[in-house]
């Protein structure tokens, strides 16, 4: 009708209500959900870069560790990115991912340092040091459990292979925005370069230790490709020290006679450091234990001498101390301990035997055949925790008392020695981490089959409540080694005759209550009632009693089979 009269058709439009993404995006805007992928791609991006900043400038040990240390310019990190922005971008993918995988693997690395560091007081080798993880998966399945350890592995394990993924993929993220902003990223590598170069010729320090020039993840991957290469070339002088023995051919006739008709213990108590007797939190109680021991056995017409070795190991691997006290060498790893058990060395337990005397080999500790050492020390007795006759409790890492080893050697072998005399190898194991629960000593005519310390872990505290609190760890360590201690003085008062003689030593210090950079010292005392075996080493400079003081001689640890060999030989 409208057109009939010459008006204009006008068409009903709905009105549009403003839309306001769009309305930004006209102002140049970002919309809000393009905005919250900005947002997230930035800190993807910040992520990206602090991670591969830790994997660069990370120290690997917990003493160097600061936030001031991840705030320097590390070189590899410049010269990273400036090879990537001159690359194609196939090969600059290609070069992220294999950078970023070497980050990841260096990464771990460091955390394998800084857990050894911390426990063993040494950088963890990556030919050598392998076994200690079969060590610590048998000592954390002894506190938590089967099930709660490969639930910690499968996590370790886990972990593991996300650092080296996410490593991988924050490099490819940081390559690519990089290459987007050639320029920009040109003179930031530009400015730092000339930063770096100038703190490197100056020496600035962002703190002590801490410089603002870092080029630790070279240091540390190339000590690491050194560690790696000594490691291969010290097998073939290790079989020649090995050969050249003084002792090798010496007759029986022509050793330890001056030890002749002596039963011979020798015995090493777990992690009896040299802190036990220097530590003010420890010294007190154990230099105590020491000194009236010493009254006691005198009183009882027995001396002692004293003195430290330094061990060949630090804060675990008691296998390598006493490897290296039987064998007169230097076993520091584990290539130097197989190589040994594969060798023809004459050890101490050997020389005795060659002497005539019968060899006891008592090691409480092991649950397993270990066929490859009774093959190398090839003992007339062998005792473990499956032979040994214990019918009584497991004390966390301990499977016995210390009383009853010593209980089960005295009846089993030292009282029936007749005209055979023994020499034994004693592995003490309740001073081993975690210390407690803990056993207490009891009359020695009612240790029998070990029943009788039934009731003890219970009345102690478990290891997991232990550990929760660092005072009660040092309280326990120094708790459970004054026991072992107790043990050896009352074994000696009760079964020492004429014919004993007692070696007691540490193996190596303690782990977590040792600070890092401790000696290495341990304690060993030598202990006999007949006044000419001890007459024998009072050359030696030794001083008289179980407690050596700070001015007793310190001799390396291989050193001790050679002297002591040489004293008895006539």
């Amino acid at each position: 009708m409208v057109e009939n009269i010459g008006l204009p058709l006008v068409r009903r439009t709905r009105r549009r209500t403003p839309v306001p993404g769009a309305a930004l995006a006209d102002f140049g805007l970002p919309r809000p959900g393009r905005r919250r992928h900005v947002v997230a791609s930035r800190i993807l991006t910040v992520l990206a870069a602090l991670l591969v900043l830790f994997g660069f400038l990370a120290p690997d040990d917990l003493n160097s560790f600061s936030a001031t240390a991840l705030v320097r310019v590390p070189v590899e990190g410049l010269l990273v990115v400036a090879f990537m922005l001159v690359l194609p971008p196939r090969a600059r993918r290609v070069a992220a991912v294999v950078v970023g995988l070497g980050l990841g693997l260096l990464t771990l690395m460091k955390a394998l340092d800084t857990g050894f560091y911390a426990t063993l007081e040494k950088p963890f080798d990556p030919i050598y040091d392998w076994s200690f993880f079969h060590a610590g998966v048998e000592f954390l399945a002894g506190q938590i459990g089967d099930a709660a350890t490969v639930a910690v592995l499968a996590g370790a394990g886990l972990l593991a292979v996300a650092v080296v993924v996410f490593m991988v993929l924050a490099m490819l993220r940081l390559s690519r925005i990089a290459a987007g902003r050639r320029t920009g990223a040109t003179r930031v590598v530009a400015v730092l370069g000339v930063i770096w170069i100038v703190c490197s010729v100056l020496g600035v320090e962002i703190a002590p230790g801490q410089p603002v020039a870092a080029q630790s993840a070279a240091a540390l991957a190339y000590g690491d490709l050194r560690q790696v290469g000594a490691d291969l070339r010290d097998q073939r002088p290790f079989g020649e020290v090995a050969a050249d023995d003084a002792f090798r051919a010496t007759p029986g006739a022509g050793l330890l006679n001056g030890l002749r008709g002596k039963n011979v213990v020798l015995t090493f108590v777990e992690s009896y450091g040299r802190i036990a007797l220097d530590d003010p939190d420890f010294a007190p109680k154990i230099g105590a234990t020491l000194d009236t021991g010493t009254a006691q056995l005198r009183a009882a017409g027995i001396g002692a001498k004293s003195a430290f070795l330094s061990s060949s190991t630090f804060g675990g691997g008691s296998w390598l101390a006493h490897s290296t006290v039987e064998s007169g060498m230097w076993i520091d790893n584990q290539q130097r301990y197989n190589d040994l058990l594969g060798s023809d060395r004459l050890t101490l337990g050997g020389a005795f035997q060659r002497a005539g005397w019968r060899t006891v080999w008592d090691v409480p500790a092991h649950t397993k055949d270990w066929p490859e050492g009774q093959k190398f020390y090839h003992p007339d007795a062998y005792y473990d925790a499956r032979n040994i006759g214990y019918h009584g409790p497991g004390f966390a890492y301990a499977t016995m008392p210390d009383q009853f080893t010593f209980s089960m050697l005295q009846r089993n072998e030292l009282a029936k020695a007749g005209q055979q005399p023994v020499m034994a190898e004693v592995d003490l194991v309740s001073s081993h981490a975690p210390w407690s629960p803990r056993p207490w000593l009891v009359d020695w005519n009612q240790v029998g089959d070990g029943s009788v310390f039934a009731p003890m872990p219970a009345a102690g505290e478990a290891p997991e409540s232990v550990w929760k609190d660092p005072a009660k760890i040092r309280d326990a360590y120094r708790d459970a080694t004054d026991y072992s201690l107790k043990t050896l003085i009352s074994f000696v008062q009760h079964y020492g005759g004429d014919d004993l003689v007692l070696v007691f030593l540490g193996d190596h210090q303690p782990p977590v209550v040792t600070p890092q950079g401790a000696v290495h010292d341990v304690p060993i005392t030598i202990v006999a009632k007949d006044p000419k075996v001890l007459d024998r080493i009072a050359g030696w400079g030794w001083q008289d009693g179980l407690h050596p003081g700070a001015q007793a001689p310190v001799w390396k640890m291989d050193s001790f089979r050679d002297r002591f060999l040489t004293a008895f030989a006539r």
